[in-house]
């Protein structure tokens, strides 16, 4: 089981956690000095939010980024509810709460992980264009994001890597709730979080800049650090 690491007791929030998803970067970044200058280490982003943050990290580490594809799956007329999320290669992950809460039938769930599949096919286009994927078996994984909620998306993510044989995949956030964290100890070797905030209430409160981030602007990243396969 992994060690949960934070920076100190949670405490209820009290104002702007970072700056921005740069800055929230720079910040995982010192709790990550242990991966630097490791020729096996590779970190994927969870676009897009997850990009500006995971571009900090391979930069501190001297580590090559690239990304990982995850879409939620919104509940149907309430999209910000996650029941789920699916990952490149078909892989879904359902928060069982939610659905069985819910009574969301199979089909329903059918259906949007159908549409959320489509997207990812699109975003993997227009992110990558003919950049060719990284090689993950073998490799230590950093799975970024900007912030988490329930962790379905993230989960997702773990559970796809998991299936292409790295030898270790740490999960790092800027924040997340406690419980969440918890959680991805369970499919994750390490889960590092530099704010676990209680109450957690939402990721952009802990940002005083939470813009979207485009298309154009994850490219521009993946363009701006190492390459896959480098180092």
């Amino acid at each position: 089981m992994p060690e949960y690491r934070d920076e100190g007791t949670p405490a209820p929030w009290n104002g702007v956690r970072f700056r921005d998803r740069a800055e929230a970067g720079r910040r995982l970044a010192s709790e990550l000095g242990a991966y630097a200058d490791r020729p096996d280490v590779l970190v994927l982003a969870l676009p897009r939010g997850g990009v500006p943050v995971a571009a900090e990290i391979a930069r501190a580490l001297d580590a090559p980024l690239d990304l990982m594809l995850v879409r939620k799956l919104g509940v149907p007329g309430h999209e910000e509810l996650a029941m789920g999320a699916v990952a490149t290669g078909g892989v879904r992950v359902l928060n069982e709460d939610v659905v069985g809460a819910l009574g969301l039938e199979e089909d329903v769930i059918d259906a949007v992980a159908r549409r959320e599949l489509a997207e990812l096919e699109r975003r993997q286009h227009a992110y990558r264009g003919e950049r060719p994927p990284s090689a993950i078996e073998g490799r230590t994984l950093i799975l970024v994001d900007d912030g988490l909620a329930t962790g379905a998306t993230m989960r997702a993510a773990v559970e796809a890597a998991r299936d292409v044989g790295p030898t270790e995949i740490v999960v790092a956030v800027p924040v997340a709730p406690p419980e969440t964290c918890r959680l991805l100890e369970e499919v994750a070797d390490d889960v590092v979080c530099v704010e676990s905030p209680e109450p957690f209430l939402a990721i952009g409160v802990w940002y005083e800049h939470f813009g979207q981030v485009g298309d154009e602007e994850v490219r521009a990243l993946l363009d701006a650090v190492p390459a896959p396969g480098s180092g």
